[in-house]
C-alpha cells in the first residue's frame, strides 16, 4: 500500500513510530535500572521518557488514521491495520495511564505503576511480533 502521507517522498508513518518505540522501550530499562540501583532519579528520566514517547506515538498515529482510510473498506489490509491501530490505542492508554500515575508520586512510580509499564511493555512487544506475521 502506498502511504498517503509523505515527506520528500518517505512515508510519514513509518518515520515517526521509532521515536516513541524506542522511547518507550528505555523508559522500561530505566525503570528496571532504578530498582537494581535503587536510585529513584532513573525514576524521574523515565518519567519524561514516558511523555515523549506518548506525544510521538499520537503525532505517529495520525498519520497512520490518514493512510488507514486510504486502504479500500472490505480488504484484509483494512482489518488488519484496523486491529494494528487498536492495539496502539490500547498500549498508549496505558501509557497515558502509568504516566498519570507516576505524577501523582512526584515522577517516582509505586508497584502497581511498574507493573502496568512492564505490561504495557509485553503488551507493545506482543503487538510487533504480531504485525511483522500479518503485516
Amino acid at each position: 500500500m502506498d502511504s498517503k502521507t509523505k515527506l520528500l517522498g518517505h512515508p510519514i508513518h513509518p518515520m515517526l513510530i521509532v521515536f516513541p518505540l524506542g522511547l518507550l522501550a528505555t523508559a522500561v530499562t530505566f525503570d528496571v535500572v532504578a530498582l537494581v540501583q535503587n536510585d529513584q532519579s532513573w525514576f524521574r528520566i523515565s518519567f519524561w521518557m514516558i511523555a515523549a514517547g506518548i506525544i510521538g506515538g499520537l503525532c505517529a498515529a495520525i498519520f497512520g488514521l490518514v493512510d488507514w482510510f486510504a486502504i479500500p473498506a472490505g480488504t484484509r489490509a483494512k482489518r488488519i491495520r484496523l486491529y494494528h491501530g487498536a492495539l496502539n490505542v490500547v498500549v498508549v492508554l496505558l501509557l497515558i495511564a502509568s504516566w498519570l500515575m507516576r505524577q501523582a508520586h512526584s515522577q517516582v512510580p509505586n508497584s502497581g505503576t511498574l507493573v502496568l509499564s512492564f505490561f504495557r511493555s509485553v503488551l507493545g512487544a506482543r503487538r510487533r511480533m504480531a504485525w511483522r506475521r500479518t503485516g
